[in-house]
């Protein structure tokens, strides 16, 4: 099956969605599947078998994207879909598999070219433009609900991520065609040898000092000025802390060192500003706690399912993004203020047995739950129910005979 996949990101960049890309790349290509990328002309060109990276064309005065909604990435889209465009009429496909406002460029292109969409839903962007600031006009908030509900109704099939989207796809209309597929931690991925964990900790000076892990973009609903607040609260009491937080470009890292030296903290800070994927994998290993403070947000964070493989034990806010995949048995959940949180940092520093037990069941429930077999199997379904023209449900009884079970063993069975 030859796939045209549309994906309006930077690609690859070692963040959110751009990850959950590159795994469902990954997945196709061990599937058998020949996928043609359509992407940005930012980003780091990988290798992947099966796939093949078609950039739009790139614009001089673009040299880096922001995380989230903007007019740069509107301009960008309009290249995007024309490139799109393009390849579908030179090409025969037989699906269109879309991620985030691609989804938009399907409504038309699948009903031009004749072509199943396939529609790989991150997020609800109605809401995702609140999140940002970006939507609050009325106007623009209400084209986008439009648009989503056009695009769930006419969509073969739809991937959620997570409970929430499930949620709100039904919603909008219950008999949508969907199966979820939870994302994957990157984190066996790109593991780093001890020799790489032992340089870092060199480098960092972090002998006799605790480590405190945060990974991920600096966009205002992750949550870091609560996070540094805490950190006030946490070095009073503990100097032996030292805060980690990596990521961030230039602009957003000096502004957090500022806000650093202003709340004292300069000595209990380290900023790492944007780092490669595996480069993250080797701070979750020198960390001995390691955090999430969002504040706003229904997607499960990309990160926690690599905080959870890592086996550290996890302080959380008590928000939807994470109390859909996290429970007070797997990490240490807390109000979304600063005093909550560093109190939940602190239950952890001052018992170690806690920490210990509390990673080691995260790393278990990793294990159990998101198997490369059943992401693989779960995605296999998706484009068996586009192949035969059947509902998922369907597809689901023809293999098991029941909805309840799943077993990637019986789809695999079913494909050949």
């Amino acid at each position: 099956m030859k796939i045209l996949m549309i994906a309006p990101q930077p690609f690859f960049e070692p963040r959110g969605t751009p990850i959950s890309v590159y795994q469902r790349l990954q997945a196709l290509s061990v599937l058998g599947y020949q996928v043609d990328l359509v992407t940005y002309p930012l980003g780091i060109d990988v290798h992947i078998p099966g796939v093949k990276i078609h950039r739009s064309p790139s614009l001089p005065f673009i040299k880096s994207i922001k995380i989230g909604p903007s007019w740069i990435k509107l301009l960008l889209d309009v290249f995007l879909f024309f490139k799109a465009y393009h390849l579908l009429l030179v090409k025969r496909y037989e699906v269109i598999h879309t991620h985030e406002e691609a989804a938009f460029m399907a409504l038309f292109l699948s009903k031009i070219f004749r072509t199943p969409h396939l529609y790989d839903m991150h997020s609800s962007l109605p809401k995702q433009l609140g999140n940002y600031n970006f939507g609050n006009n009325f106007p623009v908030v209400k084209i986008f609900e439009f648009l989503e509900k056009s695009v769930l109704r006419t969509s073969c099939v739809v991937l959620t991520i997570g409970e929430e989207l499930d949620e709100h796809i039904r919603k909008n209309n219950g008999q949508i065609n969907h199966i979820r597929i939870e994302n994957r931690s990157t984190y066996g991925l790109f593991t780093p040898d001890e020799s790489q964990i032992a340089q870092l900790r060199d480098k960092l000076g972090l002998e006799h000092k605790l480590p405190i892990v945060y990974t991920g973009s600096f966009e205002r609903y992750q949550g870091l000025e609560l996070l540094l607040r805490s950190a006030k609260e946490v070095v009073d009491k503990h100097p032996e802390a030292v805060f980690i937080f990596v990521g961030g470009n230039n602009g957003q890292v000096n502004r957090m060192k500022f806000d650093a030296i202003k709340l004292g903290l300069q000595d209990y800070c380290l900023f790492t500003g944007l780092v490669t994927l595996q480069e993250s994998m080797a701070f979750l290993e020198v960390a001995e706690i390691l955090v999430s403070p969002r504040t706003q947000g229904l997607s499960i964070p990309l990160k926690i399912y690599s905080y959870l493989a890592s086996g550290k034990p996890i302080v959380a806010t008590r928000v939807s993004a994470h109390t859909e995949l996290l429970k007070d048995d797997l990490a240490v959940l807390v109000d979304s203020t600063p005093h909550s949180f560093a109190e939940g940092i602190l239950k952890l520093i001052d018992d170690p047995e806690l920490r210990l037990r509390t990673g080691q069941r995260a790393q278990q429930f990793a294990q159990d739950q998101f198997s490369q077999d059943e992401y693989l199997a779960r995605l296999e379904t998706a484009y068996l129910s586009i192949k035969h023209s059947k509902p998922i449900s369907e597809i689901l009884l023809q293999a098991h005979g029941s909805l309840k079970e799943f077993k990637p063993s019986r789809i695999t069975e079913l494909k050949t």
